[in-house]
């Protein structure tokens, strides 16, 4: 058995934690199913794997420094700078079952931001309907607001709004470590130009911006570089990073459910403008004093530069302007 840290692609396709963890504890090793391949932005939740298949697709291998089992927990440290202390949480869950939590300092303090989410309802909507795309593995469940959700296959993004029954506005929702695998495998792009092609769309990031800084397996400035040209390409399409995933959680309802208030306002004003009768001409606006000053100048009246205008100034336009929308209606 290797003393190294190992991950590795889950060859079960139907799983929801698409990664093999194999930690070099004991004869035999731990091996574990994982969401994730490191917990960057928050904690991840594994799950015993039965064991190591022998043709595993591997993707990263590091050594490691400590590996100890200490009661419901196992702390490892790795053999490399950044990244390399975390622990796996050993509990019980909702029903007896097993559940492994994988953490670092990091990930434990911003569990934890320090700020408290408001509860009042984005845009004043009652009743608001979140679309949860089917592919989305690990989706918001908008517990702490006032929603209901609907699994359904959405043509871009991961959460959208409808009104009458048209999709006006979707996010797309990404770990740091997403971000930066589609924004250097170019997939990004494609994802923005999908974005880009419905009413309101944005992208949401579960970790602050300084941490693109912090990066070590990509350059940092490749990332930077990477977003900023995706911004002036798309800019209709914002990436806003959010902190945790509580936060982009709550971003993500404020963001659809103002959507869905103001398409819904566009959508009573395209109504009035229908019933407004054919071939009936609207009244013209109502001039300004400036307006009527230069006609009055152009059509020989004494007028000063300032002040208002001599009632029979007014009058005079009025009847030129009467004249005119007559002989445009004969």
């Amino acid at each position: 058995m290797s003393d190294d840290f190992v991950v590795a692609r889950n060859p079960e396709p139907e799983s929801t934690l698409p990664y093999l963890l194999r930690l070099p504890l004991g004869s035999d090793g731990v091996v574990l199913k994982a969401r994730e391949t490191w917990p960057r932005t928050t904690k991840v939740y594994c799950h015993r794997a039965t064991g190591w298949p022998a043709e595993a697709e591997v993707i990263e291998r590091v050594p490691v420094r400590s590996c100890v089992r200490r009661g419901a927990a196992i702390d490892l440290v790795l053999d490399r700078g950044r990244e390399n202390r975390s622990q796996f949480v050993i509990t019980r869950i909702r029903g007896g079952r097993e559940a492994v939590f994988w953490q670092t300092a990091r990930t434990t303090r911003q569990a934890r931001p320090n700020v408290g989410l408001p509860t009042s309802r984005a845009a004043g909507l009652a009743g608001l309907r979140i679309l949860v795309d089917s592919h989305e593995r690990y989706p918001y469940t908008f517990s702490h607001q006032q929603v209901t959700t609907q699994r359904r296959a959405l043509p871009a993004g991961d959460y959208g709004v409808e009104v009458d029954e048209r999709l006006v506005a979707v996010v797309e929702r990404k770990s740091l470590a997403d971000l930066v695998s589609t924004l250097t495998m170019g997939r990004l792009k494609f994802a923005l130009a999908e974005l880009a092609s419905q009413p309101r769309a944005a992208v949401v990031v579960e970790d602050r911006y300084s941490a693109v800084f912090k990066l070590e397996r990509v350059r940092p400035a490749i990332v930077a570089e990477g977003l900023a040209e995706c911004q002036v390409h798309w800019p209709n399409v914002p990436i806003v990073f959010c902190e945790t995933r509580a936060l982009a959680q709550e971003w993500t309802y404020r963001f659809l459910g103002v959507a869905a208030a103001s398409a819904a306002e566009e959508r009573l004003a395209e109504q009035v403008v229908m019933t407004f009768p054919t071939g009936v001409r609207l009244p013209p606006p109502e001039p300004t004093t400036a307006e009527v000053r230069r006609w009055a100048m152009d059509h020989g009246f004494p007028v000063s530069d300032r002040g208002k205008l001599k009632p029979e100034v007014w009058a005079a336009y009025n009847t030129h302007t009467s004249a005119d929308l007559s002989g445009a209606d004969g």
